[in-house]
């Protein structure tokens, strides 16, 4: 038996998957599950692509040794309709690798249900991985492909500076710099902005209205360096954008994954409007510290029951006294109650906690830091779980 043989009964029960609804289902619920960006798309959406990547892996197991027939089709299409969605690129990625895990663990099982040898299923496992790469590979290229032909007013030389400054690889020289107008000794704000909404309009609104001049889209979010921080008013109703401090080209790549870091943040949260980046550094300091955050909790509010109901009034009230700079007369407004009530709730915390939160001092913190550490801390403890799908 040939090698071209072998592979047959796995071929199969490739081409079987890509035809069987269920499967299908399978595959886009995955996909759709580790990727809220993906799960916003029509669901038939979803399923076009996954059938097509499925049929193209069958293709792909059928001509292993004739690499001149293999094609990535599909993959190619997936990237670049996505790109023209606005879908950001990891997002993408996350449901393409979330679908390829759920298809190797069916392939698995109906290959073993088939009398499959074990030998065989490990090396169809391991060919089912090369071609995941290579379909991740492929629908980057896509994505990209299409992400340079977005039409905008700067042009391409522009553009592909302003993306290679941005995202990755060597920065482009002072003179590819000066082509794209920006001089190196200049500073500029580094604005992101979600794609996918009311933002999308700044694409190829004229340098005379959008605040940035021009925008271009960068891994499906829209991207503008502005001379200075756009008003409210610039930015279309309903948008969200981050905006960074004016900094020196050599410094924006940093800046501009900061800004993406919590356009992700607050897009989960379904904020809007324009924000600056130096705002939101506690959000993204306890988004991308969850184990500290949970350190704390259980120093600060280890004897919280997250179950009581009263706990949660307590830890809300003492999160708002922080939040309102320790005025009892501003916490109480907020929480429309009186401040005898805050002062009560406040001493009842400290009680079941044994820790003060009006002690300026914590174990030789300063108060400062001791303030900061509560913030967190209670935070931490009223968000809801994380996702972990």
């Amino acid at each position: 038996m040939t090698v071209t043989h072998q592979r047959e009964p796995v071929t199969e029960i490739l081409r079987a998957m890509a035809v069987d609804p269920a499967v299908c289902g399978e595959l886009v619920h995955a996909a759709r599950s580790r990727s809220p960006e993906v799960a916003d798309l029509a669901e038939a959406e979803n399923r076009r692509h996954v059938s097509a990547l499925v049929t193209a892996a069958g293709q792909w197991f059928a001509t292993l040794d004739r690499v001149e027939e293999q094609s990535f089709a599909a993959a190619l299409l997936l990237g670049a309709d996505r790109a023209g969605q606005a879908v950001p690129v990891t997002a993408v990625l996350r449901g393409v690798q979330a679908a390829l895990t759920r298809a190797v663990e069916i392939t698995v099982d109906r290959s073993r249900a088939a009398g499959v040898p074990d030998g065989l299923v490990l090396s169809a496992v391991l060919l089912l991985k090369e071609y995941g790469d290579a379909v991740e590979r492929h629908v980057v290229h896509g994505y990209r492909t299409a992400e340079q032909r977005v039409p905008h007013p700067a042009g391409g030389v522009r553009a592909r500076a302003l993306r290679q400054l941005l995202t990755g690889g060597p920065p482009p020289s002072a003179e590819e710099l000066a082509r794209a107008g920006i001089r190196p000794d200049s500073v500029r704000h580094c604005l992101v902005a979600d794609a996918t909404g009311p933002a999308r309009g700044l694409l190829l609104a004229p340098r005379s209205v959008a605040p940035c001049g021009d925008f271009l889209l960068v891994e499906g979010r829209l991207v503008g360096l502005c001379p200075r921080p756009p008003r409210g008013e610039e930015i279309p109703a309903g948008a969200f954008a981050v905006v960074s401090p004016a900094v020196p080209p050599d410094a924006l790549r940093p800046a501009y994954r900061l800004c993406v870091r919590a356009l992700d943040i607050g897009g989960r949260r379904g904020w809007r409007g324009v924000y600056e980046l130096t705002g939101l550094a506690a959000e993204i300091a306890l988004a991308d510290q969850p184990l500290l955050g949970a350190y704390l909790t259980r120093e600060l509010l280890g004897s919280l029951d997250p179950s009581d109901d009263f706990h949660r009034q307590l830890a809300l009230t003492a999160r708002t006294f922080l939040d309102h700079g320790r005025r009892l007369d501003q916490t109480a407004a907020t929480l429309f109650t009186h401040p005898n009530t805050v002062r009560y709730r406040l001493g009842r915390l400290q009680q079941i906690t044994g820790e003060s939160l009006t002690d300026p001092q914590r174990d030789g913190r300063p108060g400062p830091l001791a303030t900061l550490h509560w913030w967190w801390a209670l935070t931490t403890w009223l968000s809801p779980p994380p996702d972990t799908r």
